[in-house]
């Protein structure tokens, strides 16, 4: 008689995956293979495959948006990585509820600081490598299957030396003059909404409940809207979303293309 674990016996860790690869490409389907044939038990989820092409800070800025929504003990599998087969390390980082894999670029910074950064290790030993080693694929051969031994509960001291910091990614703040905030867009999402670094603590502690006006462009905003239904179909708003940074939307259309805007496209708040 053959017996089988029920899935309620069996403690299945997630590995959520956050790329620049597309889906057009294999990249994505190649690491699953190489996740699932270490670990067939493993509960992996995709966060998204549509970064912008080698944009760190676009990927990392995701990141602290999603972390906290997953199970603790979750591992995330970040592969942005521009500087692959260069001289940046590959690395684990332990925070207080997570796990991040993926390489020192800065791409992990945001997530693991916020949590809480208790130890980081760089994935140094080649036993746990696929080889041999690609120049331009790390997240096959380094990345995917340091994540899945992890979900199998080795240590990450079996994978390499701890170390004292990683790489910072600095996200510029906004700049501040008596009654005006001078902000930039730092994100641009798939829908053309302009997402700045202007966060919903630093707004409200300098508008203090006064009327206000945001400029983008030739353009003045007077209110936070509370939905893209606020205004008439077409029409410009400022509202907080789901990163709580102020972004400006089109109802129904692409900020970006209304606006022209590019990242690091000035948008200023003046306090009456």
């Amino acid at each position: 008689m053959i017996l089988y674990k029920t899935a309620s016996r069996i403690h299945m860790r997630t590995i959520a995956i956050l790329t620049d690869f597309g889906l057009t490409d294999n990249y994505t389907g190649v690491m699953k293979g190489v996740i699932l044939k270490i670990n067939p038990n493993v509960n992996i989820i995709d966060i998204s495959h549509d970064i912008e092409p080698q944009d760190i800070s676009g990927a990392a800025l995701i990141l602290k948006g999603s972390y906290k929504y997953f199970p603790k003990k979750t591992i995330f599998l970040v592969v942005v990585d521009p500087g692959v087969g260069s001289g940046r390390l590959p690395i684990i980082v332990y925070s207080r509820n997570y796990i991040f894999v993926g390489p020192d670029n800065g791409v992990l910074n945001l997530a693991a600081k916020e949590d809480g950064i208790k130890r980081i290790i760089e994935i140094r030993n080649k036993k746990y490598f696929i080889k041999p080693v690609s120049d331009t694929f790390h997240g096959r051969d380094i990345f995917a299957p340091a994540s899945a031994y992890l979900s199998k509960g080795k240590s990450g001291n079996l994978l390499g030396p701890s170390l004292d910091s990683m790489k910072e990614l600095v996200i510029p703040k906004p700049e501040i003059d008596k009654n005006i905030i001078k902000g930039k867009v730092i994100h641009i999402d798939r829908f053309g909404d302009l997402v700045t670094n202007i966060d919903r603590k630093l707004f409200y502690r300098i508008t203090k409940n006064k009327k206000f006006r945001i400029k983008i462009k030739n353009k003045f905003l007077s209110s936070i809207a509370k939905s893209y239904k606020s205004v008439r179909p077409g029409e410009p708003l400022a509202i907080f979303g789901s990163l709580n940074f102020l972004e400006i939307s089109v109802n129904g259309g692409s900020a970006q293309e209304r606006f022209s805007a590019k990242k690091g496209y000035e948008v200023s708040i003046k306090v009456k």
